[in-house]
């Protein structure tokens, strides 16, 4: 069994399994990993009668070497790591937070629901992460005062896990054609200066197709990406967030699907995988070609979808002739259409994902690896229908044993670095009542939030910060200074539910209601103010007045989807 993809599953423990893999480890003496990266051959379990050679006839592995040593999420080798890796806390968290599961694709469906509510970010991740992009706008200030810094990627769409890194684009006056003149390295200079990394952690990468400057925060671990005017990231986040409020499934299935790669270290192109863009560009495209319009709504079988999904691009989709388009409403193409509007000298790649915002360029061209994407799809599928097949009922018992534990696991890393986060940074009362009410977006801090549309809530620094004793960019935060005026939340605005469910969202507690400004589902709603308090009340009954309601996209909270 390839350590990367899978495991063994409960039911094939036994002598059997024992006995043959001591055989096919001897046989072909798979080399071991271990957390440390340090690399042991197990010794055969026989003596070769052939003494008359004496090289070395210890074969190479099977699969490219991508692991990586930050990964904590990594459950590589899981046969021979289990105690070290999922021993503590037992790799499924999640299963706490209910006490029953039915059997079949119902279980699944309720655990991919119990997961989503366990890695969806905690006050404390966003408050820190914020805290952070807080830290490098001021530092981006400093540097170049006419310069703006944004946030895209999965921070600004709200599809981040908690070990993900951080996507910031610096916009200024440069030529983004010309590598020389971007100033890499004075920004490498200014974050050591400034003691925002950790020793050693900051990486220059001017020779990549997007230079970009890589560290680890020094405080909190996280990992951030800085780029120069690559201003299509934050159009395609924006774009994101925009099919999240048409799809109602897709934060479940991608932060599923999200981790099934990350723990296998194909969620990356060079450790061999696919980008988190490319992911969520075949989820919508699956989301927007499925028959079934029902399976589209907020109440579908999540477990349904993500069997669905793996069979898809795990067993059915042809990746040699079939191209991915997701605007103009979704479509399979060939990939002759494609080559048509590339540039001369591309042609489309194996894994070809149609560009919506520039139709000359093919998002999965650096994706080498996705045959092996595809196989650990198959993998996931294999082993999902296997365990919520209706004739198997009595021999996969959810209660016994975690039907999405079988591919998805989360580390004792992972879970410890999430409780340290929670001790070390907590987030003061008044700011834990704004973000579960105000309607602030994550990653969308703004300096300037009344000239700019995308901005959602001007944040500030930590008290976790402050309160380390750091200066400049880790200035003090002014403890009578509110950190989101009243006058962006009024800004904020009609949030509410409308009365059609199409478009129905939910509070951070799982109520539906009230959010920003007015009140949705309540009879009762305030006008101004971010939970629906003060202001005139209002009495919606009228179904033609509730269908003319509209929801600004830009406007509505992430932490609705959680």
């Amino acid at each position: 069994m390839d350590p990367v993809i899978g495991w063994y599953q409960p039911e094939q423990e036994g002598p059997a399994r024992q006995l043959w893999s001591r055989i096919a480890e001897a046989r072909v003496q798979v080399p071991m990993d271990n957390n440390n990266g340090n690399t042991t051959t197990k010794a055969p379990e026989f003596i070769s009668l052939d003494t008359s050679c004496g090289e070395d006839r210890s074969p190479v592995s099977h699969h490219p070497p991508r692991k990586k040593l930050d990964n904590r999420a990594s459950t590589f080798n899981l046969n021979l790591e289990h105690a070290h890796l999922i021993g503590k806390h037992g790799g499924c968290p999640w299963r706490q937070l209910r006490t029953k599961y039915d059997r079949g694709v119902i279980g699944l469906h309720q655990e991919i629901e119990d997961f989503h509510k366990y890695i969806s970010p905690t006050p404390e991740e966003r408050e820190v992460r914020n805290a952070l992009v807080s830290k490098m706008r001021k530092l981006i200030k400093e540097l170049w005062p006419a310069a703006k810094l944004q946030v895209f990627g999965s921070f600004r769409t709200g599809l981040y896990l908690p070990t993900s890194d951080i996507d910031l684009v610096v916009i200024g006056k440069w030529n983004v054609h010309n590598c020389e003149r971007l100033p890499l390295r004075t920004l490498e200079q200014a974050i050591y200066q400034h003691n925002l990394a950790e020793p050693g952690s900051v990486k220059v990468l001017d020779k990549a197709s997007v230079p970009i400057v890589k560290f680890t925060d020094r405080l909190s671990e996280i990992r951030v990406d800085v780029s120069f005017n690559m201003s299509n990231g934050v159009k395609s986040a924006e774009l994101i967030k925009k099919f999240k409020l048409r799809y109602p499934v897709l934060y479940s299935l991608v932060l599923v699907l999200k981790q099934f790669l990350l723990q296998r270290d194909l969620n990356e192109v060079f450790t061999g995988g696919i980008s988190s863009y490319s992911l969520i560009l075949m989820t919508i495209s699956f989301l927007q070609l499925h028959p079934r319009q029902s399976a589209l709504t907020p109440g579908a079988n999540l477990g349904i979808l993500l069997i669905e999904f793996l069979e898809l691009y795990g067993k059915k989709f042809n990746y040699m002739k079939t191209a991915i388009r997701v605007s103009e409403g979704g479509s399979y193409i060939s990939k002759e259409e494609v080559q048509k509007n590339m540039k001369d000298g591309y042609r489309p790649s194996l894994l070809c994902i149609e560009d919506p915002l520039n139709i000359t360029n093919d998002i999965g061209r650096s994706s080498h690896g996705a045959l092996y994407v595809k196989q650990a799809f198959e993998y996931a599928y294999i082993v999902l229908t296997q365990a919520v097949n209706p004739l198997n009922s009595y021999l996969y018992d959810p209660n016994k044993v975690s039907i999405l534990g079988r591919i998805i696991r989360v580390t004792d890393s992972v879970i410890d670095y999430r409780r340290w986060v929670k001790q070390n940074f907590p987030v003061p009362k008044n700011s834990e009542l704004l973000l579960n009410g105000s309607g602030s977006s994550d990653g969308e801090i703004e300096e300037e939030p009344d000239t700019s549309p995308e901005s959602s809530a001007p944040g500030s620094d930590s008290d976790s910060s402050s309160s380390r004793g750091d200066s400049g960019v880790n200035g003090h935060s002014d403890p009578n200074h509110h950190p989101w005026p009243n006058t962006h939340y009024r800004r904020a605005g009609r949030g509410g539910t409308p009365a059609n469910h199409k478009h129905r969202r939910y509070s951070d507690n799982g109520t539906p209601g009230v959010q920003n400004g007015r009140g949705g589902m309540h009879q009762r709603q305030g006008r101004g103010g971010g939970n629906g308090h003060g202001g005139r009340g209002r009495t919606f009954s009228s179904r033609k007045r509730r269908k003319s309601r509209e929801i600004d996209p830009l406007t509505v909270c992430d932490t609705q989807f959680m």
